[in-house]
């Protein structure tokens, strides 16, 4: 069964959610069928990187607010962040645009480490204050979760996977995703939102249900034991 995730790098809401649907799928007793599959999307696609400029000013000079409401806002996130035992740290974090990122991710995908680089690029983003729209830094994060870092320097040099992001953005339009996170389960039911653990892991067994009733094939579950093979061998 397959599990999309629609999220940006850059929304604090995002990784929140990942911890939480993380939690659900940790209880949910066939996770070992599940494919989850990272979907791009950019909350501020014209945004510029700015490495001098932290997220609390950003968000004061973007919504018109004061530099104190700014930090009142986020000083919320963080609280809510550190209930599933996330560390945000927004007064180092760098306000970078989120594209580099995607086609980082979509990369990884490639060696079946998207859902690691998702969550690097969180912590990196949220909690170690790195910038997230620089090639140096990306490279030396795909070495932390064991890329090819060769390949990926001349992937980013060469704009590659940028189509791949545009095609998830536009496809969120058609799966009519407003904001992320967005989780769409076997494109048959959808959680928008960071929701508790309980919603998650109650869509799941939804959604599986479903999903195996439509798929006879995988609905067989095998114990395994002692056997003897048609080659002789008994094991």
């Amino acid at each position: 069964m397959k599990v999309e995730i629609w999220s940006d790098v850059m929304c604090p809401f995002c990784y929140i959610g990942k911890r939480k649907f993380e939690t659900a799928l940790a209880q949910f007793s066939h996770k070992d069928k599940v494919e989850l599959v990272w979907k791009s999307f950019q909350l501020a696609p014209e945004m510029k990187t700015q490495p001098d400029k932290n997220t609390h000013q950003f968000l004061a000079d973007h919504k018109g607010m004061s530099l104190e409401q700014a930090k009142g806002m986020n000083d919320q996130v963080t609280q809510l962040a550190k209930q599933v035992g996330l560390t945000y740290n927004f007064d180092k974090s760098i306000v970078a645009n989120s594209f580099n990122a995607h086609r980082f991710t979509h990369f990884a995908k490639q060696y079946d480490k998207q859902n690691e680089a998702e969550e690097i690029l969180f912590r990196s983003y949220f909690t170690d204050g790195k910038n997230i729209d620089d090639y140096p830094t990306l490279i030396q994060l795909g070495a932390e979760i064991g890329l090819d870092t060769t390949a990926l320097k001349t992937a980013l040099e060469k704009g590659s996977y940028a189509d791949e992001v545009r095609a998830d953005i536009y496809e969120a339009q058609q799966v009519g995703v407003r904001g992320v996170p967005f989780f769409v389960f076997n494109r048959k039911y959808a959680v928008s939102g960071a929701q508790e653990s309980k919603t998650f892991l109650e869509t799941l067994e939804k959604a599986f249900d479903e999903w195996r009733k439509s798929n006879p094939e995988n609905a067989i579950e095998v114990i395994e034991g002692k056997i003897c093979t048609p080659e002789g061998e008994c094991k």
